[in-house]
């Protein structure tokens, strides 16, 4: 019998390369969790990632300005007349006829159903950043009783549709639903 046969050796180097192997593995994982971990949102990304709004106090021809994620919200409760008024324009009158309504397929068109977030036409919810140079429009004003941005001079009518001004689309509705009669969800 050798004594290579009779020492355990071969189980000792076995063992050693195994540990190193796995020390190997586990050094790689603790380096490479914090590089990926870092891609994930932070918290307070996530927090605003969804949001509910009550919309009991906005009474018809008033409006509810929220900041969702960094930016301005429109959450209007619209009158019969701005409804009407609304109703009327013709898409061949508008600048933008893309509805631009994150709820519908791409490229739907600007008609007032669908940019109006509620089947009766009340409620329209849009972001309120000009699409010309991101200014927030004022509300109420302008030449089509919508929203204006004074910065450049965008006129957006009871829709939110560019109607005249440098913008050149018309203001975004965002991801939104009701949960039930008095709250909105954004996101």
């Amino acid at each position: 019998m050798s004594q290579a046969e009779t020492t355990p050796e071969g189980t000792r180097r076995d063992f050693i390369y195994y540990a190193t192997a796995g020390m190997a593995t586990v050094m790689t994982g603790a380096a490479v969790w914090p590089l990926v971990n870092q891609m994930n949102p932070s918290a307070d990304v996530q927090a605003l990632a969804s949001i509910r709004v009550d919309i009991s106090g906005v009474q018809p021809g008033t409006q509810l300005t929220v900041l969702w994620q960094g930016k301005p919200v429109f959450i209007r409760s619209r009158t019969e007349a701005e409804i009407e008024a609304a109703r009327a324009v013709e898409l061949s009158e508008l600048v933008d006829t893309s509805a631009e309504n994150a709820n519908l397929p791409e490229g739907s068109p600007a008609t007032d159903e669908n940019r109006a977030l509620s089947e009766d036409g009340t409620w329209l919810v849009q972001m309120g950043v000009c699409t010309h140079l991101g200014c927030v429009p004022l509300g109420e004003q302008g030449d089509f009783g919508g929203w204006f941005c004074p910065c450049h001079g965008s006129h957006y009518d009871t829709a939110g549709r560019i109607r005249k001004g440098p913008a050149p689309r018309n203001l975004p509705v965002p991801v939104a639903a009701f949960v039930d009669e008095s709250t909105l969800q954004l996101g």
